[in-house]
């Protein structure tokens, strides 16, 4: 396993731009220790080969590197992640990059996701209360079959994290809400109703999700979309 990993970093060491490692922090606000600097698209084609693996990203992860990081949600198999595993990278989570990509790209499809979305809202730390959201937003767009009331039990913990001013969860939190509300019209109701008390909020953070996610979900490309897939929803039925 040690020889393939160095071989995998081997194959990333070689597709690294010393540009794109030079505007991860200024131009994407990408804070990383150990970074090589390579464009996602290039993680992707040296993942390809590779997936699935689950060995293979355990050991990935542990080398502490961002791509190979990112490329660990690439390989690893859903169906082996554990909630010991999922909190294990929690814990480790340092930057958004990182956090948005295991959670879109893996962990919303083990079983545990609902689970965590609930328990790392309760986090301290800005990254892992941020893969919270991370989660959820993932879970809006993916998991078609997860039924709404999942997602209705969820508003509640966007509401309470909008007062967190920092910039990765309230982004995060703002990501949510908004998806949330794209999923359905019932969902599209209470998360306008959500976004209407937090945009009058004294709190400036609550302004800025609720105002953000007012103009979206209240807006005719949204709602044009919802009214749609609600009149397909009844066709079929």
């Amino acid at each position: 396993m040690e020889a393939r990993v160095r071989e995998v970093l081997a194959q990333l060491q070689a597709h690294a731009s010393a540009q794109t490692l030079t505007e991860m922090g200024p131009r994407y606000g990408l804070v990383v220790d150990k970074a090589m600097g390579v464009p996602m698209a290039r993680m992707q084609a040296v993942a390809k080969p590779l997936a699935p693996d689950h060995a293979l990203a355990a050991a990935l992860w542990e080398t502490g590197w961002y791509e190979a990081r990112l490329l660990a949600s690439f390989v690893d198999e859903p169906s082996r992640v554990t909630p010991a595993q999922m909190d294990r990278w929690c814990r480790d989570f340092d930057n958004w990059g990182v956090v948005d990509t295991i959670c879109f790209k893996l962990f919303d499809k083990t079983p545990f996701a609902f689970a965590k979305v609930e328990e790392w809202s309760k986090r301290k730390a800005e990254f892992e209360k941020r893969a919270a959201f991370a989660l959820l937003a993932s879970l809006s767009v993916h998991d078609k079959k997860a039924p709404t009331e999942a997602f209705m039990r969820c508003l509640p913990l966007i509401e309470k994290a909008a007062s967190d001013d920092r910039n990765f969860v309230k982004k995060g939190v703002s990501w949510a809400l908004r998806t949330v509300g794209r999923r359905n019209t019932e969902l599209n109701h209470e998360a306008v109703e959500l976004s209407r008390r937090l945009s009058i909020s004294t709190i400036a953070s609550e302004r800025w999700i609720g105002k953000a996610a007012l103009k979206e979900l209240t807006s005719a490309a949204v709602l044009s979309r919802l009214e749609a897939r609600q009149a397909t929803k009844v066709k079929r039925k």
